[in-house]
């Protein structure tokens, strides 16, 4: 216990002499003075051995605070160290373990501080406990009232929140509002005011404006022979030299003789002399001789550069690791192929060749056997060597179908490689594709000889069979399929190719007796007639002009796997099918037998007839609609495309004589009755145009009739009389708009602007949701120079019909051509706020905006509507406008696509193919409009709705059209 004491003694002293109030000062005697250090001043600091002030703390000016000893958080041991207690428990062994379940005791703090009389502990005193049913319906009531509690105060508390957000933005608005004003401003700066702005200068410190560049010194030799010459060791490596010998120094560089090993003697003479042979080898590959000039030839130069770099790309540890683990692969099982193959196509990809071609020849040692370590290895020799290879493979595997073929391949002369084949057929002459390959190198006739041999030794093989039955005559192949069809009894391109045979040979009739003979024997022979696959041969024979065989394949499995609910249905959609292949053969034998089963179906003749007019020819449709009326006589369209297809054939007495029948079939029918007078109309026959108008005014009066007698005597110049025909009509229809517009539009013809007025005026009274009318009441008031009643009567169209987008377009275009653009581009930034999905706006939008804000414009239009012709059509035209002629044709062609109904799409193509394209290009364009025969379009009505162009084909409306169009996009 002494020595004890004597030990503790010294820290209790140390102790009171560190304080400034020690023991001494705690027993009231005087505090220690420290001692006066020779380095202080004479003066002695006043405050020296005084008490310290009431609550100062040491260090705190200078921010020295809240230290920590080891006292305060304990000894410094690892989690995983054992505890003192040996016994304890398996949960507390560990120091970890304590810390944790002295934190999990934490969790849960029922100090006295933390309770709270209203609401208890801060945390759950049971979050310890189980969580059963009871509490959880608890939880639940408590919640509900939380809820309605909430609901109660919610109004004035969100009132109360949003007083106060407002009043925090009014005390510290946001920097964007403050400068909100100066944005609106800078609408009104110059182009010349915002150049004039000066540039911000460089606010970098000078050193970092000019930095000093790194200086290089060259070494004198005096320095390597001085550091020779003493010995000395370095561990530095040369970057260039880090890569395991992938990069090689230059020619030259370092010639034997510069250093002898063991000794430290460095001949600065031949340094000399190989620096001044390479610098001529350097000036020699890119100097020319031609008055002393120097030339680098880029290509040779590019192609040095390339020969420095290792051909392959990756981390250089990536090849050693996988180079480590093919190699443990190849000792642990040198049997494997892999192994080798892989081996050697890693040190190609390398670059080390030969490295890849010893391994894989070591590879063939150990795997005389294998195929594909045969393969790669006469891949990766040079011609003769691989030649020599590809023999030993065959030594070692003389029934190896792929090795005779590469040994064939490796032969560049015609008789070599036959004779290389033969001898393969020699010792394998069940191989499909070595008879194959040698029938392919020879002459039609011995080609005869060796496949009559081939079939023998691979009966099976139906690819022989159809080969040799293709190589002989008429007879010989009927032999030779009949043979095939005994020994494969379950093939239906044997069956399929004797009906060809018999169809080229003119002998049809027996093509359906031979496919149906197919079909009994292969169902026979427990074969399934797969329908799709049959169909598809079908194609095959239509693609091969074998029509007879072709139709009699359809008509035999048309109808297999079919129920018979789904057989319209099911043809129709195979009909289009073979029509989108190219199969036009068997599209008419489908609709032929979809007509012989449904002949009272309207819309098989409907769509048989349409397959005629667009992929047939004048006659076979004439043919088609000739039975389709005899079955459907009460089928008005099937009538009217006979009439117009005589009527284009200018048989225009055939086309009456067609309509005649119409009328018989249908007495009273509308569509007929305005057929026959378009006929006489187009032909110049008035007189005749106006009785039939009169007949069927009065036998079979509709609005449409009264429409075309109006527009046939507007048309001819009788405008009183069509005036009085319009009243008229208007007694008994006064709700069909068309008339109103007609009215109004004859007085506009006449100058009548008051009555046009009027007309459109009393036409909107009794048909408000007309938007034409609107639009054409708009026109006359913008025409007389009525601006703001045009507004007016557009702002009143909208109310009527909201969501309409012509309505919104036409405001949009009257302010701009008002000139107030500002208040354009709000109107339709409205306008697609209420017709997000419009085409039409969307396409005007994009043109609204400056030219660099287009094609951003037209990415938004084409997200909202893909598919929208009038978005793809403005897409076009913004190509167009940008010069990429490519893409703008691209486009053009998707938009007539995906709507050929759309004129103004045909006129801006066609005015584009003016400009951009060659005569073919417009001839195609033009005969395409005229096929699709467009009918809508702002620009296309305007002309061929005109009164003097209402005798005007397509063609000659489409030229007039793109003549009209500007190209002010």
């Amino acid at each position: 216990m002494a020595s004890t004491g004597a030990k503790q003694a010294p820290k209790i002293v140390s102790k009171t002499s560190a304080g400034g109030t020690g023991a001494a000062g705690a027993s009231g005697g005087p505090p220690i003075m420290p001692l006066a250090s020779p380095l202080m001043g004479k003066k002695k600091k006043p405050f020296l051995g005084m008490p310290a002030p009431l609550g100062y703390v040491p260090g705190l000016g200078r921010g020295a605070t809240g230290f920590t000893t080891r006292s305060d958080i304990g000894p410094a041991r690892d989690a995983n160290d054992p505890v003192d207690d040996r016994h304890a428990p398996p949960g507390k062994r560990t120091v970890g373990d304590q810390m944790k379940k002295n934190q999990d005791d934490d969790d849960e703090d029922l100090n006295d501080t933390n309770y709270d009389e209203f609401n208890g502990y801060a945390g759950s005193l049971f979050s310890s406990g189980p969580y059963e049913k009871d509490d959880e319906e608890a939880d639940a009531i408590y919640a509900a009232l939380d809820k309605r509690m909430d609901e109660r105060r919610k109004e004035r508390r969100e009132l109360r929140e949003k007083e106060e957000i407002e009043k925090y933005r009014m005390e510290r608005p946001k920097i964007q509002q403050q400068f909100s004003d100066l944005k609106r401003k800078l609408a009104e700066v110059s182009e010349e005011e915002w150049l004039s702005i000066p540039e911000v200068g460089d606010a970098r410190n000078k050193r970092q404006r000019n930095p000093r560049y790194e200086k290089l010194t060259p070494v004198p030799d005096s320095f390597f022979s001085k550091h020779l010459q003493s010995g000395e060791n370095h561990t530095s490596v040369d970057p260039l030299q880090g890569l395991g010998g992938l990069n090689t120094p230059y020619p030259g560089s370092m010639t034997p003789g510069l250093m002898t090993p063991g000794t430290g003697e460095l001949d600065m003479r031949k340094i000399g002399q190989a620096r001044n042979t390479l610098m001529d080898m350097r000036l020699s590959q890119v100097s020319d001789s031609v008055s002393g000039q120097t030339v680098v030839d880029p290509k040779g130069y590019l192609t040095d550069l390339n020969s420095m770099i290792p051909t392959y790309g990756g981390d250089i540890s990536d090849i050693k690791k996988a180079r480590l683990l093919l190699k443990s692969v190849r000792e642990t099982n040198p049997h494997h192929p892999p192994a080798w193959i892989a081996s050697a196509r890693l040190e190609e990809v390398t670059g080390k060749l030969q490295v890849a071609r010893n391994l894989i020849m070591k590879g063939t040692e150990m795997c005389p056997k294998s195929e594909d370590v045969w393969l790669e290895a006469a891949r990766l020799q040079p011609g003769d060597t691989a030649k020599a290879v590809v023999a030993q493979a065959v030594r070692h595997l003389p029934q190896s179908v792929r090795i005779y073929i590469r040994a064939a391949e490796l032969e560049t002369d015609v008789r070599a490689k036959k004779r290389v084949l033969r001898k393969a057929l020699e010792n394998v002459s069940k191989s499909v594709r070595l008879w194959k390959t040698a029938v392919e190198l020879e002459e039609p006739e011995d080609a005869r000889i060796m496949l009559s041999r081939a079939v023998e030794c691979c009966p099976t093989s139906v690819e022989l069979w159809l080969a040799l039955a293709r190589l002989e005559t008429y007879e010989n192949a009927r032999r030779v399929l009949n043979k095939a069809r005994e020994n494969i009894p379950t093939d239906r391109h044997i069956w399929i190719t004797a009906a060809k045979l018999e169809e080229a040979n003119g002998n049809t009739q027996m093509v359906e007796k031979i496919i149906d003979r197919a079909i009994t024997s292969l169902r026979a022979n427990g074969v399934e007639i797969n329908r799709e696959q049959w169909i598809q041969d079908a194609e095959e024979c239509d693609k091969a002009s074998s029509v007879a065989t072709c139709q009699a394949v359809i008509r035999a499995v048309i109808g297999i796997g079919i129920e018979e609910e789904d057989r319209k249905h099911t043809w129709m959609e195979d009909a289009e099918s073979c029509v989108a292949h190219g199969a036009l053969e068997c599209a008419r034998a489908i609709y032929a037998h979809a007509l012989q089963v449904f002949p009272s179906k309207k819309s098989v003749w409907l769509r048989a007839a349409y397959f005629e007019k667009n992929h047939g020819t004048r006659e076979s449709l004439e043919a088609l609609l000739q039975r389709a009326v005899a079955h459907c006589p009460k089928a008005e369209v099937l009538w009217l495309m006979g009439a117009k297809s005589k009527w284009l054939a200018e048989d225009v007495p055939a086309a009456r004589s067609i309509l005649a029948l119409a009328f018989q079939a249908n007495p009273n029918s509308e569509e007929i009755w305005l057929a026959a007078v378009k006929l006489e109309s187009e032909n110049n026959e008035y007189e005749r145009a106006r009785r039939l108008l009169a007949k069927a005014r009065s036998s079979a009066p509709t609005a449409r009739v009264f429409m075309k007698s109006v527009k046939l005597e507007w048309v001819l110049g009788n405008i009183e009389a069509a005036q009085e025909l319009c009243t008229e009509a208007l007694k008994h229809y006064e709700d069909f708009p068309k008339l109103w517009m007609m009215r109004g539009q004859i007085e506009e013809q006449c100058e009548n602007m008051d009555k046009a007025r009027e007309a459109y005026n009393q036409g909107l009274k009794k048909c408000p949701h007309s938007v034409p009318l609107w639009l054409l009441l708009s026109h006359l008031e913008e025409r007389v120079g009525q601006l703001t009643r045009a507004r007016a009567i557009l702002e009143k169209a909208r109310l009527k019909n909201p969501q309409t987008a012509e309505l919104w377009l036409e405001s949009v275009r009257l302010e701009y051509r008002a000139g107030l653009k500002n208040i354009a581009n709000t109107l339709m930034a409205k306008a697609l706020q209420e017709c997000p999905n419009s085409g039409i706006l969307w396409a005007e939008a994009v043109f609204l905006e400056a030219r660099p804000q287009r094609k951003t414009k037209s990415v938004d239009a084409l997200k909202k509507c893909e598919h929208d012709p009038h978005v793809l059509l403005a897409v076009a035209k913004l190509f167009w406008s940008e010069r990429k002629i490519t893409k703008s044709r691209e486009w053009f062609l998707r938009t007539v696509k995906i709507e050929p109904d759309l004129g103004d799409a045909w006129a801006f193509f066609y005015k584009f193919e003016l400009q951009h394209g060659t005569e073919e290009q417009q001839e195609e364009v033009r005969k395409r409009c005229e096929n699709a025969e467009p009918r809508h379009g702002e620009l296309w009505c305007a002309e061929s709705k005109h009164v003097l162009n209402w005798q005007k084909k397509t063609g000659e409306i489409l030229a007039q059209v793109a003549s009209k169009i500007k190209n002010t996009f």
